[in-house]
């Protein structure tokens, strides 16, 4: 078979411009799809040819397999690319490719079908001899039955959705007293109904101590079945993957052989054809004690480790297969090279929960390093929603060791800067930085075990609350010889104080400034002033203080200034309020609000309901992700603003709380 000439991705974001970039030094042409949301995307500027799809809800666009064939036939393409996500694991999208004459860059959709329910899957891998977590399951299963399984599977369990992957639904259950365990499997089948269109589940035994270990495989049409060794997926936080890294620290070559040889097996077995990976539970006290987990039948988001290591575009392979060609090595030619990290920069915040946030690029700095590579799915001007994942970008670093790679990924974070959206940017670097991680004792429980120490309150530095005051005074901009001009502030006697009172990083900082010729003194909240130098670099401020030059990037719009640097991201308003609260807990009565844009999944309480501290009062949901609100103390429900499946803003209100004499009166 030719190669092809028109590939149309049907995907969105960092990944579509990551195959795109494999497409393009192919010769081949690329044509892009978008919803509404995604007009002036990356992605879509990117493509030679892009075409809309439906408006922004993905079940209504980048979910529709009609639109999405429809798009590849009208673009005159030979080929589809899934990406991953979406409908990657359809197999439904695979036998429509074949019935309209497109080649799906992809397995064939028996072995989808076999592979993307979970449940089939371990019977179709334990039939061939590979070691499977020990669980229960069956299509049908009813929560009372998922009940009576995970009682004989025993506690702790791990609820998981049979068709789906990526920590979506997943849910962990220690214990079967009380209702944990009702209230999970009612979460997870609507967070799996919402990801994957089918609530399906199961549950299994969850391994204590465990890390997370894949194995990445790739086969032809001609029965060729390799694998390229193991990555290290265990850093999570509820069950998402944060950082990735090829070889891992833990596996030696004898059991990774073994786990290899499994992997080659449990694609075998399914009629496996390209690039995909099978994910094992490995006992963090013996690496021999590993299990099959579920094969994902796509890319990987971290498959760009396994590249770094062995030196392979797996996207140009996925695409070779496809278009009929053999591999050309036998499994004795792969070993990996040096060691690979990755790191994915979220649109969250840790600090408060890990909440997914939005809003436009206002300004952004990628890393440009040897030995360092950037996936972006971004760009100044790009507007991050809540209708998708909150995944802007991967930024990955090589290394020949393990301590190499992971100064020169640290080294990249500090210069991967986002203006107008914060990140976890701050969070990745001191997960980096964790004893436990620099030494490679990992495993899927570290990020919650030594949260509180990984995440900071948020609350700004001084550096940035200093460069946020210039940056709103507009001094750097225009000085003038005049010193009735100079918006620095002058006096007979010595030059005045300019005071500002911001709202930045959740705190209310009071600061002053003063020039002293070519210097300036700041005093933050009545602080004995500190002497700094002040310049602006392009679009940044660079605040040359006691502990050496900080550089922060900088960007306005309306009466919001947007601060960014290696370590984090903030917003700074001035506080114009004649009076400030100094309390920093939340109050017990008022407007309940929503701490993020998203969709209401549900209303737990009505009007008149009395409602005790910690009641859950409504489930929001953003980004895939479900959030619930609790009711900070006793009272009573005075209103309810909103109802479930209404799209709500960030800090709108959705129930208020008053006394209990409020509805007596």
């Amino acid at each position: 078979m030719a190669m092809f000439s028109t590939v149309l991705v049907a995907n969105r974001g960092e990944i579509a411009v990551r195959i795109m970039r494999s497409l393009r030094s192919l010769g081949i042409r690329t044509v892009a799809v978008y919803s509404d949301a995604d007009r002036s995307a990356r992605h879509v500027h990117e493509a030679d040819h892009a075409i809309w799809v439906g408006p922004a809800p993905a079940r209504e666009s980048y979910l529709r397999i009609d639109r999405i064939v429809d798009a590849a036939l009208t673009a005159g393409a030979d080929a589809l690319h899934p990406g991953y996500g979406f409908l990657s694991e359809n197999p439904l999208l695979a036998e429509v490719c074949e019935a309209t004459g497109l080649v799906f860059i992809g397995p064939p959709a028996s072995a989808i079908r076999a592979m993307g329910d979970k449940i089939s899957a371990k019977r179709t891998v334990a039939a061939a001899g590979v070691r499977v977590v020990p669980g229960g399951g069956a299509a049908g299963m009813t929560d009372t039955d998922l009940v009576l399984a995970a009682q004989d599977v025993g506690f702790p369990v791990l609820i998981k959705p049979s068709a789906g992957g990526g920590g979506k639904g997943m849910r962990l259950v220690r214990t079967g007293e009380g209702t944990d365990l009702v209230e999970a499997l009612a979460s997870a089948r609507r967070e799996a109904l919402s990801s994957f269109g089918d609530d399906a589940l199961l549950v299994e035994r969850f391994i204590e101590n465990p890390r997370h270990i894949e194995i990445q495989v790739l086969a032809d049409t001609y029965g060729t079945v390799l694998h390229l060794g193991e990555r290290e997926c265990s850093l999570q936080r509820r069950h998402q993957k944060i950082i990735e890294e090829a070889p891992s620290p833990f596996i030696t070559p004898e059991v990774r052989a073994a786990m290899g040889s499994q992997a080659v097996a449990a694609a075998a077995a399914c009629g496996y054809v390209g690039a995909g990976t099978i994910e094992m539970i490995v006992s963090g006290d013996n690496p021999d004690d590993f299990f099959f987990m579920e094969m994902n039948t796509r890319l990987q988001v971290e498959h760009p480790v396994t590249e770094m290591v062995y030196g392979i575009d797996l996207v140009e392979w996925q695409v070779r297969i496809a278009a009929g060609e053999s591999l050309p090595w036998q499994q004795r030619d792969l070993a990996p090279r040096g060691h690979a990290i990755e790191a994915r920069l979220y649109a969250e915040d840790p600090a408060r929960g890990f909440l997914p946030t939005g809003g436009t690029v206002l300004g952004m700095r990628e890393p440009r390093r040897p030995a360092v590579r950037v996936d972006s799915g971004i760009a100044v001007g790009s507007v991050v929603g809540s209708d998708y994942d909150p995944m802007l970008a991967k930024v990955i670093a090589h290394g020949a060791d393990r301590a190499t790679a992971l100064r020169r990924l640290d080294a990249a974070l500090a210069e991967t800067i986002v203006v107008g959206v914060p990140t976890n940017v701050g969070f990745l670097r001191s997960l980096l930085a964790d004893e436990r991680v620099v030494a490679g004792e990992l495993n899927t429980g570290l990020v919650e075990e030594r949260l509180a120490e990984l995440v900071g309150d948020g609350t700004a530095p001084t550096e940035v609350i200093a460069a946020a005051a210039f940056a709103r005074l507009g001094v750097l901009d225009d000085i003038s010889p005049d010193p009735w001009a100079d918006r620095r502030g002058w006096r007979l006697g010595g030059p005045a104080w300019t005071r500002q009172r911001l709202i930045i990083g959740g705190q209310v900082a009071e600061v002053a400034v003063r020039s002293c010729g070519d210097r300036w003194d700041v005093a933050v909240d009545g602080f004995d002033p500190v002497e700094i130098g002040v310049r602006r670099v392009d679009d940044s401020i660079v605040i040359d203080g006691p502990q050496g030059a900080v550089s922060v990037l900088v960007a306005e719009r309306g009466q919001v200034t947007y601060l960014a640097n290696g370590h984090g991201s903030w917003e700074a308003t001035l506080d114009t309020r004649l009076t400030r609260s100094m309390s920093g807990g939340a109050a017990e009565y008022g407007a309940v609000r929503s701490p993020m844009p998203g969709s209401v999944l549900e209303v737990r309480v009505s009007v008149g309901d009395a409602v005790a501290s910690g009641q859950p009062l409504a489930v929001v949901e953003a980004m895939k992700m479900e959030h619930t609100l609790f009711a900070a103390g006793e009272g009573v429900v005075t209103a309810v603003h909103v109802t479930a499946g209404q799209q709500v803003a960030l800090h709108e209100p959705l129930v208020t709380i008053g006394p209990r004499e409020a509805m007596a009166a």
